[in-house]
């Protein structure tokens, strides 16, 4: 294990984040509090965010999860963020939206790599749970990739 960079050590790292043009972020800081609550260290950015922006700041962060929040259509985006994310080496993030997507659309999202979408009425615990199960996955990836 000399080759461990204290990844599995420390606690999983969300980036919770808005991009387009909702400014709508209740839902994304009450999100990060519950994470937070729950030991996890999360970065949060605000509202207005781009894809380029959301894949720079995942790679200087070390992420292993981005939370995206969408009240509008800004889930639309995420297909650019996961393309984003492959182009630089970050395949292994796991990415989950919240807030308002019709089931029409989930599909569009898993096909593109969504981890999981999460409906609004989604429980604390459903959240917590799912995300430290993501984060323990990106980093298995992660290592895996080192």
């Amino acid at each position: 294990m000399g080759h461990d960079t204290g990844r599995a050590e420390r606690p999983p790292k969300v980036l919770i984040t808005k991009v387009g043009f909702d400014g709508h972020d209740r839902g994304s800081r009450i999100v990060a509090a519950y994470l937070r609550d729950a030991g996890m260290e999360v970065v949060y950015t605000g509202p207005w965010q781009t894809v380029p922006n959301v894949v720079q700041i995942a790679l200087q962060e070390d992420v292993d999860v981005i939370g995206i929040s969408s009240l509008a259509t800004d889930h639309l985006i995420l297909p650019k963020l996961m393309d984003g994310l492959r182009q630089a080496g970050l395949s292994h993030i796991a990415v989950v939206v919240g807030g308002i997507v019709p089931d029409s659309e989930i599909e569009l999202l898993t096909s593109a790599g969504i981890a999981r979408v999460f409906h609004p009425g989604a429980t604390r615990e459903d959240i917590v749970t799912s995300i430290a199960a993501l984060a323990a996955g990106a980093r298995a990836q992660a290592e895996s990739l080192e």
